[in-house]
């Protein structure tokens, strides 16, 4: 398929601003692969649709507060410093906007207690930075950062961002963007689901801006992914495992636990603890070797994200299901409405 079979137009006052007040009552599609029909509800609902002995598999990782204002020495012109990925302690893959007046040799300076200088340019167009700091880096962050949000949410981070850009189940600081298909569930209903006897199988994937990087080439084959890191534990591969002998489901929780799960099966088909680094790209055709279905929001045009789920789902189906989307006024991306696929 072609970059071109994913573009469909979306009215901006569809791009969900703000999340639902109640992480749980946003609403939810549900998209039977089967029959190709489409029902209506609301996320709580995901429970009906996952039995005794299924495995929920959730990303635990954290996103921290990755932006960083700051400024350059001599001429204090303003910059903004985007935390990508940690090479080394203290040295950064960063983005830095405006890119044009940061070159290799500049030291940035970034509040009273942090300062960084830049010594080498990335292929992907940001930089390679060391910070100089006293204490803990990251509760450094933690305190001066601001909420990484994507650039859809035209507006400020809130302090009630790093609240509700962030799953409840977030453990593994790592990511500079929320695995977003998580962002619906509150702790009662996670309680509700194990209570059924679904387990909950959690397994870290650090998402990066590489996932919402935009395709460029028309021919899929040549677009290549960021790598990001992921973790599978033992008792995670062994909990999918024992639901796929017993025949039950195994239901992901978003593009990011799909990607981990197919990037690292064994060629029986079976998941496999370990950890690393994953450039894994998923686009029709592909055959899934472990995941039996999806919850997962509404993606941009043309993403990498559309590709996955249409790749599971099938395009004209996933296309159908986004124009009705559309007309009964869904909200779309990161804050936006939900989607089961059985």
């Amino acid at each position: 398929m072609k970059l071109s079979d994913f573009k469909y137009n979306l009215p901006d006052k569809l791009i969900a601003q703000y999340p639902s007040d109640e992480r749980d009552q946003c609403r939810l599609m549900i998209l039977n692969r089967e029959s190709g029909t489409m029902e209506e509800g609301i996320f709580a609902d995901v429970i009906d649709y996952m039995e005794k002995g299924d495995s929920l598999v959730i990303n635990q990782t954290k996103v921290f507060p990755a932006r960083l204002e700051g400024s350059k020495d001599k001429t204090d012109a303003r910059v903004e410093v985007f935390l990508l990925r940690e090479l080394e302690q203290g040295l950064w893959e960063v983005l830095v906007k405006p890119a044009r007046k940061v070159r290799v040799g500049n030291r940035l300076t970034i509040g009273n207690e942090l300062a960084c200088d830049v010594i080498d340019n990335t292929v992907s167009g940001g930089r390679v930075v060391r910070f100089n700091y006293s204490g803990d880096f990251y509760e450094i962050v933690d305190r001066i950062g601001k909420s990484p949000l994507p650039p859809y949410i035209r507006r400020e981070p809130e302090p009630s961002d790093k609240l509700r850009y962030q799953t409840v189940y977030a453990r593994e600081r790592g990511a500079v963007a929320a695995p977003t298909a998580g962002l619906h569930f509150t702790e009662p209903l996670l309680k509700k689901i194990k209570a059924k006897g679904i387990k909950i199988v959690p397994l870290t994937l650090h998402l990066g801006l590489g996932s919402f990087r935009a395709v460029v080439v028309e021919d899929l084959s040549r677009h290549k992914m960021d790598s990001e890191f992921f973790e599978i534990s033992e008792e995670a591969a062994e909990a999918i495992n024992e639901t796929m002998r017993s025949k039950h489901k195994v239901v992901a929780v978003g593009t990011s636990v799909v990607r981990a799960l197919e990037a690292n099966v064994t060629s029986e088909g079976w998941a496999k603890a370990g950890h690393g680094w994953t450039d894994k790209f998923i686009y029709p055709p592909y055959e899934f070797r472990i995941v039996d279905r999806m919850i997962t929001n509404f993606h941009l045009p043309q993403s990498t994200l559309l590709m996955l789920v249409s790749a599971f789902a099938g395009r004209d189906l996933v296309f159908k299901a986004y124009r009705k989307a559309i007309r009964d006024k869904f909200m779309f991306f990161s804050y936006g409405d939900s989607m089961l696929i059985l």
